[in-house]
């Protein structure tokens, strides 16, 4: 007959290497997932990339850009508020973010390539942060891009001329080029800083 003390404790064994097991596991597996003031666009799987012409001169995808976050918004350089508004926002959010500003790009991607040429786009960025970078294609392009961020715009007459109707959503990038946030044109330059820093520092 076996020794009581010699008896398997198989049961107990499996539970304490258990206990042992988690308290191992890498911190990061503890790390509470981020709360975001945007619009968790985690599990979408449109808005994966582009390929426009740059206000400087360059051809750009959003591969260009992975290791940094990366916002983008659609406008037009003659937008009478919602772009400026919205721009202004990206350029408090650069300031407010100090040394880690490097590694947020904010990218402005023109609906109206008719009249958005490359130089205007580009003193138009540079009005409101010098990191600011114009994208654009022709109107082909414009629609397919537009589509595949599903952005909504349209041309509305003016009398002899026109304006531009849009999306007001902002799109955000992780620093592996995954779509992640949707910013309502509402939210605060504080709360979309701490969004970004929070991918910033993921």
């Amino acid at each position: 007959m076996r020794h009581p003390s010699l008896a398997p404790r198989a049961p107990d064994a499996r539970r304490r290497a258990l206990t042992i097991a988690t308290c191992l596991l890498p911190l990061t597996a503890c790390k509470p997932s981020p709360t975001f003031h945007g619009i968790d666009l985690s599990l979408v799987s449109y808005a994966s990339g582009f390929a426009l012409q740059g206000a400087d001169g360059r051809p750009h995808r959003l591969a260009d850009f992975r290791g940094k976050v990366v916002m983008i918004f659609f406008g037009f350089t003659q937008c009478p508020d919602v772009c400026p508004t919205a721009l202004t926002r990206a350029a408090a959010v650069h300031q407010m973010l100090g040394e880690d500003a490097k590694d947020f790009q904010v990218l402005f991607v023109t609906i109206d390539p008719e009249r958005d040429t490359a130089p205007v786009l580009a003193a138009y960025t540079a009005a409101f942060n010098p990191s600011f970078l114009g994208l654009y294609s022709d109107l082909a392009g414009t629609a397919a891009v537009a589509k595949e961020f599903k952005v909504y715009y349209g041309k509305v007459p003016t009398g002899s001329s026109y304006t531009m109707d849009h999306s007001t959503l902002s799109t955000v990038f992780d620093r592996n080029g995954k779509v992640r946030l949707a910013i309502k044109h509402e939210m605060s330059a504080a709360d979309l800083a701490e969004d970004v820093r929070q991918l910033l520092n993921a």
